[in-house]
């Protein structure tokens, strides 16, 4: 069953599309991408269910649950030759998304500081017990920059995060952030994939990055040096410039 999925589409219709799926922070943290690419590309940007308010239907408990409603979302509206961009947890949905797209609709995926995937010796931090202090240390190269005292933020905001990590810990399954399932079947995977990294990410480090492209049968591994978790956020023109290359050769039109 598809969830009814909250979503922005905009740039043109006949353009390519690109699907851009957001991690733990939530939509805002990737809308830059999806405006990036608005200019030439048909660019959507759902709000996974459960995040922002948006109901969560009781059968959506996990990240595959999540990457079969967009490849659901991608047969309602026939849109093949789809880029599917994927931050964080965003990630984990795209590389989930490319192991079931048994039809060919994606041609290219980008998993940017993915988690997902399980690596002896690279764990993922344990986000949910991050003050938000922390937070900014483990997940920015400059956190002065990023850091927002929760003491400065209204009630209403403070709910929303609040209910985000909810959403966050049933999709993820905990602090662990991943599906020992999940690595093996990513040797399968034949689309091109770009695996983009924050130099500085203490959330999942470059190590498990490269753990993460070493996965896939072939994936290449571009690390972004001062940056983290978002190196769009902190390097966007450095970060932009990989994607557009990539973009630009995985096309088929």
């Amino acid at each position: 069953m598809t969830p009814n999925l909250t979503l922005t589409e905009s740039g043109p219709a006949t353009g390519r599309p690109v699907l851009v799926l957001h991690g733990g922070g939530g939509p805002a943290t990737v809308a830059p991408i999806a405006e990036h690419f608005a200019r030439i590309a048909r660019t959507l940007l759902p709000t996974h269910p459960g995040w922002n308010g948006t109901p969560r239907p009781d059968h959506l408990t996990r990240v595959a649950d999540l990457a079969a409603a967009y490849l659901d979302l991608l047969r309602d509206r026939r849109l093949s030759d789809a880029l599917v961009i994927g931050s964080s947890l965003g990630g984990w949905i795209a590389a989930e998304l490319a192991t079931a797209d048994t039809e060919g609709l994606i041609s290219g995926v980008v998993l940017m500081n993915a988690v997902g995937i399980e690596v002896d010796g690279e764990p993922i931090q344990d986000f949910f017990a991050l003050g938000a202090r922390d937070v900014a240390e483990y997940a920015y190269h400059d956190p002065e920059r990023f850091y927002v005292d929760p003491a400065t933020l209204p009630a209403e905001r403070l709910a929303v995060i609040q209910a985000n990590m909810a959403a966050l810990r049933v999709y993820s399954g905990g602090p662990a952030m991943n599906d020992p399932a999940l690595r093996p079947r990513l040797a399968a995977v034949t689309v091109p994939t770009l695996v983009v990294w924050g130099e500085s990410d203490r959330i999942a480090t470059p190590a498990y990055g490269k753990q993460y492209a070493a996965s896939f049968a072939s994936a290449r591994l571009e690390v972004v040096t001062e940056a983290g978790h978002l190196p769009h956020l902190e390097q966007p023109a450095r970060t932009y410039a990989l994607l557009d290359a990539f973009a630009a050769e995985t096309g088929r039109r």
